[in-house]
C-alpha cells in the first residue's frame, strides 16, 4: 500500500491533464485489482447511452477506447442502482445483462465518479473474464480514485468555464456594445501592429477617419434611436466594404476609424488611396427607416484619409487622419453638400 501511495503521490504531482491523472490510476487498478480490463466512462443521461473515455487492457478481454454503449444495458448501471461496487458472480448476479454475456465478464468493480454537487459525471470500472478474488481494498482504493477523477474533472471543467469567461470579457472590453465593431482599444492594438509590419516592409498604413456630419441633428429631430440605427447601418456597410487585412472600429460617438495595409510610396500609393475613398464615400451613402416607417437619406460622411510609414506613432496617425477628415468636411460645406439638418425625407412608395 505505501507503494502505491507513492505511486500516487506522483502522478498527482505530474498529472496536467485528465489523461494524464487517469492512464496512471486504471494501470493502478488494474494492479490492485488483478483484472483483465480497467476503463473510465462518462455517461450522457440525455441520451442515455456511456462512452469508453479512457481503457486499458491486458489480457484477451477487451473493452475499446471510443466504444459507445446504450446506458439502459450496462453494469455500471445495474451497480450503481445497487449502490454495488464489487461483483464476483455476474453470470450468476447478473444473468439477464446482454452486454455481460457478449464481453464475458464473469468480475466487475464499478464506482461512480460524481461532481461535488452530487451528479454524476461517469464510471471508474475494471472487469475480468475470469472469476477473481478481489483484495480487501478494492473498495477503497476504486472509491479514492473515483473521487480523484472526479476531483480533477470539476477543475478543468472551471479553468474551462474561466477561460471563457475571460475570453468573453476580452472580447467585450474591445467591442462596441452598439455596432459590434471594434472599438478603439481594439483598433490602437491593431495599428500598431501593422505599423510594425510596415516599418519591416518599408511599406505604408493606410488611416481614415469616418465623420457623420450633423449626427447632433438626427439625434435632436428623429430621436436617438434613429442615431442608433444611423450608426448601425453605417457600420455594416463599412463592414462590407473591407478588404482582406482592414478593420473598421467605431472610436466616438459618430467617429469611425478604418486601417488598411499600403503599399511603399509609389504610383500604386496614389491608386490605393483613390480606391480606399472610393470605397468609403460610397458606403457612408445609405437609408435608415424612421421610427413612422419613412426612410431618411443619408448623404454620405467627411472622410479623412492619410497614409503613414511604420515610422509613425498611433497619435502621429491619428492626427493626421483627424485633421484631413476635418479638411474634408469644410470642403464639403464650400461646396453646398446637403448637411444632415436639410437632408429629405424621402416618401414611401
Amino acid at each position: 500500500m505505501d507503494h502505491l501511495l507513492t505511486r500516487l503521490s506522483e502522478s498527482l504531482k505530474l498529472a496536467k491533464t485528465q489523461e494524464e491523472l487517469v492512464r496512471p490510476l486504471l494501470e493502478m487498478l488494474g494492479q490492485i485489482t488483478r483484472l483483465e480490463s480497467t476503463y473510465l466512462t462518462t455517461i450522457d443521461f440525455e441520451q442515455a447511452l456511456q462512452h469508453v473515455l479512457y481503457a486499458r487492457n491486458t489480457q484477451d478481454m477487451q473493452v475499446p477506447e471510443g466504444l459507445t454503449v446504450p446506458w439502459n444495458d450496462t453494469l455500471c448501471k445495474r451497480a450503481l442502482a445497487e449502490d454495488r461496487m464489487c461483483t464476483t458472480n455476474v453470470h450468476e448476479h447478473w444473468a439477464d445483462s446482454q452486454a455481460a454475456q457478449a464481453l464475458g465478464i464473469r468480475t466487475y468493480v464499478s464506482a461512480p465518479v460524481r461532481m461535488s454537487d452530487g451528479t454524476v459525471y461517469g464510471t471508474l470500472c475494471a472487469a475480468s473474464a475470469n472469476d477473481a478474488s478481489l483484495p480487501s481494498e478494492t473498495e477503497v482504493v476504486l472509491q479514492l480514485f473515483a473521487q480523484l477523477i472526479g476531483y480533477h474533472v470539476e477543475r478543468e471543467q472551471l479553468l474551462e468555464l474561466l477561460k471563457a469567461r475571460n475570453s468573453l470579457l476580452t472580447q467585450l472590453a474591445m467591442t462596441d456594445p452598439l455596432t459590434q465593431l471594434p472599438n478603439r482599444t481594439a483598433v490602437i492594438d491593431e495599428l500598431q501592429r501593422m505599423l510594425a509590419r510596415a516599418q519591416r516592409s518599408q511599406e505604408t498604413v493606410l488611416v481614415s477617419f469616418v465623420d457623420l456630419d450633423g449626427f447632433k441633428q438626427i439625434n435632436d429631430v428623429h430621436g436617438h434611436a434613429t442615431g442608433d440605427r444611423l450608426l448601425c447601418k453605417l457600420a455594416e456597410r463599412l463592414q462590407r466594404s473591407l478588404r482582406g487585412g482592414d478593420m473598421v472600429a467605431r472610436i466616438g460617438g459618430d467617429e469611425f476609424v478604418v486601417i488598411t495595409p499600403g503599399p511603399a510610396p509609389s504610383d500604386a500609393l496614389a491608386q490605393a488611396l483613390h480606391a480606399v475613398e472610393a470605397r468609403l464615400r460610397d458606403a457612408s451613402v445609405c437609408e435608415v427607416t424612421l421610427d413612422d416607417g419613412s426612410p431618411l437619406h443619408y448623404p454620405g460622411a467627411s472622410v479623412g484619409l492619410v497614409h503613414v510609414t511604420g515610422l509613425a506613432t498611433v497619435d502621429e496617425a491619428f492626427h493626421l487622419a483627424d485633421m484631413a477628415m476635418y479638411a474634408d468636411k469644410e470642403r464639403r460645406r464650400k461646396l453646398g453638400i446637403a448637411p444632415p439638418h436639410r437632408m429629405r425625407v424621402l416618401p414611401t412608395s
